[in-house]
């Protein structure tokens, strides 16, 4: 694993543009390809293959939490465990998550969180870095098949979703929510599903019919939206979901919930301890002082690096500000990035439906990667 520096494309911008790349550079460079990361294909297969063992993983930690009412843990209020356990028994499927993992191409990758219900940087992962490839060496290939595994997995949900249309929302005012969103949707239309977009403050609920509905008072059957589950549930609408007769069909699931919470990675250490892709994680920081070592406080519903503590020798070295943690906190080793010219990157791992699809890399000056992060490009070269 290396990190090149290379020209950025005289017209990038334009390009990318054209793309519909719409958030290109935000307060500072966020899409950066004045470096690129490369990596054998020996390398490739290692995150490939820790990926795909972590999902299975994951999936084993959502019976354990079922099986053993592990919600409590991670802060689910307990009216939703009905809801939740529903549609994980009816196998419910998911069409995309994002784990984090630590990575420096000699040592087993390790898993820092997982991104399972709102991941963000998909456009940027699928279609920008490769057309970048496309410019730079079309001979050579990346960890990227992301495109085509959406537009396969759309049609294979198409047998569960409900007849009609499939709606597609996010929040207004959030232009990588929109665009990300809208990709999803370019690729189900391709897949040949019939599509909406809607946005999530314009969601309704008909108490008559005891549904949700757009603003032609439609009963929406279907939902993809780009909207978190732990704000669903504590919205003044929440409730409705739990009374919605149509069974509008969530994608996300709501099984989703015991993915997407910071707790589930205390939960998967004590299932799979010592595993070599896995940080040793606790409800608790005891046996991190007990033993003297640095360890990550982190909310179990934090976005975006918010509010994240990093402790060293007993004291916080460094931390994030943000509106997060009163939902309480998990304690994770402290595994340092690896450092490549005085960037951090963490390898954004995709999965999607079930399989292992791709990488993005976002690179930070610091240990914390947030939303100042810069996204790189890389490619394949043994």
């Amino acid at each position: 694993m290396k990190r090149i520096p290379t020209p950025p494309r005289p017209d990038w911008q334009l390009k990318v543009e054209k793309l519909g790349f719409a958030y290109h550079t935000l307060d500072d460079t966020y899409w950066d390809e004045s470096a690129y990361y490369q990596f054998s294909m020996a390398q490739v297969n290692e995150l490939e293959a820790a990926t795909a063992e972590l999902y299975d993983m994951c999936l084993a930690a959502v019976q354990h939490v079922i099986d053993h009412d592990k919600y409590d843990l991670l802060q689910i209020p307990r009216r939703f465990i009905p809801f939740i356990e529903q549609s994980w028994n009816d196998d419910a499927p998911a069409i995309y998550s994002r784990f984090d993992l630590a990575y420096d191409g000699i040592n087993p990758p390790k898993m820092l969180e997982y991104n399972a219900d709102t991941p963000t940087s998909l456009f940027e992962a699928s279609i920008i870095q490769w057309f970048w490839l496309q410019d730079k060496d079309p001979a050579l290939d990346q960890f990227n098949s992301i495109h085509e595994k959406l537009i396969a997995y759309w049609k294979y949900l198409e047998e569960y979703l409900h007849p009609g249309t499939l709606y597609f929302s996010c929040v207004k005012d959030n232009v990588e929510d929109l665009v990300t969103t809208e990709y999803l949707r370019d690729c189900a239309i391709q897949a040949g599903l019939q599509t909406d977009f809607l946005y999530t403050e314009d969601i309704g609920y008909d108490d008559i019919l005891n549904g949700f509905i757009d603003l032609d008072n439609l009963s929406i059957r279907n939902i993809f939206k780009l909207y978190p589950w732990e704000w669903m549930i504590n919205e003044a609408f929440a409730d409705k979901l739990l009374t919605d007769t149509k069974a509008t069909f969530w994608i996300e699931p709501p099984w989703k919930m015991i993915l997407s919470n910071k707790g589930i990675l205390p939960i998967l250490y004590e299932l799979y301890p010592y595993h070599k892709n896995l940080l040793p994680a606790y409800f608790d920081d005891s046996a991190f002082k007990a033993m003297g070592e640095d360890y990550i406080i982190k909310p179990l519903l934090s976005r975006e690096g918010a509010n994240i503590r990093i402790v060293k020798g007993g004291a916080i070295a460094q931390e994030t500000d943000g509106d997060y943690g009163e939902e309480g906190f998990i304690y994770q080793q402290l595994n340092p990035l690896p450092l490549f010219d005085g960037n951090y990157p963490v390898i954004g791992s995709w999965i999607i439906g079930q399989e292992a699809a791709g990488i993005g890399i976002r690179e930070s000056k610091t240990l914390i990667t947030d939303n100042t992060s810069r996204f790189v490009p890389h490619l394949i070269k043994d």
